[in-house]
């Protein structure tokens, strides 16, 4: 895949798009099972085929920060000196952000919404962020991250005319629409504050077997063709377990959790936990749909587990931590009913393969059984591994 962003100098975030496809996953896969290589029984760890993803418009998710000016603004990343490079013709991008970036620029200039400027920290419009679903006529949830609630009231009353300009660039009007409210200096995605300014909160989205209810804000795999594979991967992998009971710690929108209990049938319990209560929310309203009885629950994972890992009696653990892994205080509670046996297997789906290797050497009771790496992000160095663990 060419790309004259990449080409020119103005961004080098897919660092290995030169390299042919091939060769990236190849690379990739010999990477992860290096990390894997020297732990505690990895011998007789089986890798499976690597899973891989398209090469181009395979995000579901952008994130786009603004720069520019009000009448010319920029959607894309920030040079060091803090002006803006327009990337909204990025190759990787989902085709509804590809077609609707314009639109929006072009909204965004009517509206004489300024852009914030980072060295200065004067003006307004922070961030763009899109998700889209992975239908031939994808839809949309478009977020606009703000200073302050002072603009507010122009996107509220510029809908209209947004959903009518996105109309006539053929495309389907957004079904969600909000603002988020980050005020601090910071080198952050968002803030806490959520205002959503259309009548539906939340996207569905197909993801594999299910559909997922996705809020503005709530975490969501990036390339939804591979996430659904690693999701059923992760369900058959469980049934072959033949679990008892299953706890899906960092559960986000029930991705794991919902194609889990598909499997393995109504006479196994299967509870998520998630400490966005958004997030929750959208997995309590897939399972209803589905008519799957999953029960989601808010609450911090490592402090769920802890305190009550016993009391549900999960014999079967998932864990889909952030970059950092699980940590040595949860490792350490998996370690302890694995070692007592309580726990019988844990499927660790991780993004960072040097903390899920280190995570891994903090539970000694439980030995890596199966393993494989899904591409979610083509032309870059990083990983998402799945590996089952038996007691």
């Amino acid at each position: 895949m060419r790309c004259g962003y990449f080409e020119a100098g103005a961004c080098r975030s897919c660092a290995r798009i030169e390299t042919p496809y091939a060769d990236q996953l190849a690379a990739k896969d010999a990477a992860v099972r290096a990390h894997l290589a020297d732990l505690p029984g990895a011998q007789g760890l089986t890798w499976e085929d690597p899973c891989p993803s398209a090469e181009s418009e395979f995000r579901a998710k952008t994130k786009m920060v603004v720069g520019g000016t009000p009448e010319a603004p920029t959607f894309g990343i920030l040079r060091p000196d803090g002006t803006g490079v327009d990337l909204r013709g990025c190759g990787i991008l989902g085709p509804y952000a590809r077609a609707a970036l314009p639109v929006l620029g072009q909204f965004v200039a009517r509206l004489g919404l300024r852009p914030y400027d980072v060295p200065r920290r004067t003006g307004e419009l922070k961030q763009l962020h899109l998700v889209e679903t992975n239908d031939p006529a994808p839809e949309a949830m478009i977020r606009f991250v703000l200073r302050s609630e002072g603009q507010v009231g122009k996107i509220r009353r510029g809908l209209d005319e947004l959903r009518v300009s996105l109309q006539a660039a053929g495309l389907r009007a957004p079904r969600v629409v909000s603002v988020n409210l980050l005020s601090e200096h910071k080198a952050v995605p968002e803030g806490d504050v959520e205002l959503v300014i259309t009548a539906e909160s939340a996207l569905p989205l197909r993801v594999g077997d299910v559909t997922l209810h996705v809020h503005p804000g709530a975490f969501l795999q990036t390339n939804t063709p591979v996430a659904g594979e690693l999701y059923r991967e992760a369900a058959a992998w469980i049934a072959g377990s033949a679990p008892r009971s299953v706890l899906d710690l960092y559960c986000g929108v029930g991705g794991f959790a919902l194609h889990a209990a598909r499997m393995v049938g109504a006479q196994v319990p299967v509870r998520g936990v998630e400490v966005s209560t958004a997030a929750v929310a959208g997995a309590r309203r897939s399972a209803a749909e589905a008519g799957l009885a999953v029960t989601f629950e808010a609450g911090d994972a490592t402090g769920y587990a802890l305190q009550r890992l016993a009391e549900v009696a999960a014999d079967t653990v998932i864990v889909n931590p952030p970059r950092r892994g699980i940590g040595a205080e949860l490792a350490g509670g998996l370690q302890d009913a694995a070692a007592t046996g309580a726990l019988s297997t844990v499927l660790y789906s991780s993004c960072n393969p040097a903390t899920l290797a280190a995570d891994l050497r903090r539970m000694p009771a439980l030995r890596p059984v199966r393993a494989r790496l899904f591409d979610m992000f083509p032309h870059t160095d990083h990983a998402e591994v799945l590996v089952l663990l038996t007691r």
